[in-house]
């Protein structure tokens, strides 16, 4: 099924009611939690394809950090 071309065109003017009722605080809760959003070099990220591999390398890296700081002194 093909688009209409005219489809995928912008309106010369949006009316406020055209957009539908808006929610206030829709996105409050997730605002307040915080995001750390890190963009991963693509050599990177094929190593770790995973949020989760991400996660498990750098809490295995923090342990052996925390041990070698106590044999260090």
């Amino acid at each position: 099924m093909k688009k209409d071309r005219a489809s995928n065109e912008l309106r010369p003017e949006y009316r406020r009611e055209d957009l539908g009722q808006g929610v206030r605080g829709k996105y409050f809760e997730a605002y307040q939690k915080g995001t750390n959003l890190v963009l991963l070099r693509p050599d990177v990220a094929k190593v770790f394809p995973t949020e989760e591999a991400v996660n498990e390398a750098l809490r295995s890296l923090i342990n052996i950090a925390k041990k070698s700081i106590g044999r260090t002194r």
